[in-house]
């Protein structure tokens, strides 16, 4: 099993290496310098910079990597994020799809639609 640097860091400051030459992710709590390898990527830097500013764990596990992949995390690994600081994720619903419902149910309940 690796050992990790003890350095916990906060996500704000995570958050601020956001660029190609200068890239930090979260993943499963731990922070990731990946700065070095982001042209070497098969995915290309845009997925990693598509990941940066937030908890990249779902992303990282939705592509399925290899065994190989999840070895080489090792090498990149800065420290762990202090969870408490990171932002609660919201899921957000379209707005329109409730006023949708509502104006149809409203509509119907007053006799919309009825052959009068």
């Amino acid at each position: 099993m690796a050992s990790y640097p003890n350095k916990v860091y906060g996500f704000e400051e995570v958050s601020r290496h956001n660029r190609d030459k200068d890239c930090w992710l979260v993943i499963s709590g731990k922070v990731y310098d990946v700065s070095s390898f982001m042209e070497d990527h098969p995915g290309g830097e845009e997925v990693f910079l598509s990941a940066t500013g937030k908890d990249a764990t779902k992303d990282f596990e939705d592509v399925g990597h290899s065994g190989v992949a999840m070895e080489m995390m090792d090498g990149y690994c800065i420290g762990e994020i202090d969870a408490t600081t990171v932002p609660v994720k919201r899921n957000y619903v379209l707005w329109f799809v409730f006023a949708a419902v509502n104006c149809c149910s409203s509509a119907i309940a007053n006799g919309a639609g009825s052959k009068n």
